[in-house]
């Protein structure tokens, strides 16, 4: 069982510990199973006016959030992928900005977002039930920072649960004052 109980603050950079933080379920499966369904029901029933808000000019909308959320579960398993298998290279990091800037996510149908997700959520949750504990302890370098595989999938489902309690704030918030 991977839990958030049980790995230390040397396993990550201390920038995603609010992700840790924010787990809602300390153990991992769980955490992606309800950050999973808690995406849904908070964007399944959303208007397209809603999902092209921006709360601030240099802000993304709720679809390019999707986007990015389903971009650093990708990359976050790569990485989790390549330590597992002891893979010594430094991985570089990522300018998450320019990711979405060239996602084309405010011209793809909800739908086909959510899809998209369910698709890499499932990848996810098969690539971790792949690993051994062996496995899970292992570490690497990503952007300069240590992390281990188990952390990876923690933060997957700390920095999702995160971005959904900016949408709740900044977004759904605000548009329901306007």
């Amino acid at each position: 069982m991977i839990s958030s109980k049980d790995i230390s603050e040397n396993e990550y950079n201390p920038s995603y510990q609010p992700y840790i933080n924010t787990l809602k379920v300390p153990e991992l499966f769980g955490a992606l199973n309800k950050s999973y369904e808690d995406t849904l029901t908070l964007l399944e029933n959303l208007t397209e006016d809603k999902l092209l808000y921006r709360y601030g000019e240099d802000k993304w909308t709720i679809k390019e959030i999707v986007q990015h959320l389903i971009d650093a579960e990708r990359i976050l398993c790569y990485r989790a992928l390549r330590f597992s298998r002891n893979d010594s290279t430094d991985l570089p990091g990522y300018d998450e900005n320019w990711f979405v800037n060239f996602s084309n996510a405010n011209e793809r149908p909800i739908t086909d977002l959510l899809a998209e997700f369910h698709c890499v959520r499932s990848a996810t949750v098969s690539l971790f039930k792949s690993f051994t504990e062996e496995m899970l302890i292992r570490t690497g370098v990503a952007n300069t920072s240590e992390m281990s595989v188990r952390a990876a999938g923690l933060i997957i489902a700390g920095h999702q649960w995160h971005h959904l309690n900016v949408i709740k704030e900044r977004y759904l918030s605000t548009i329901k004052k306007l």
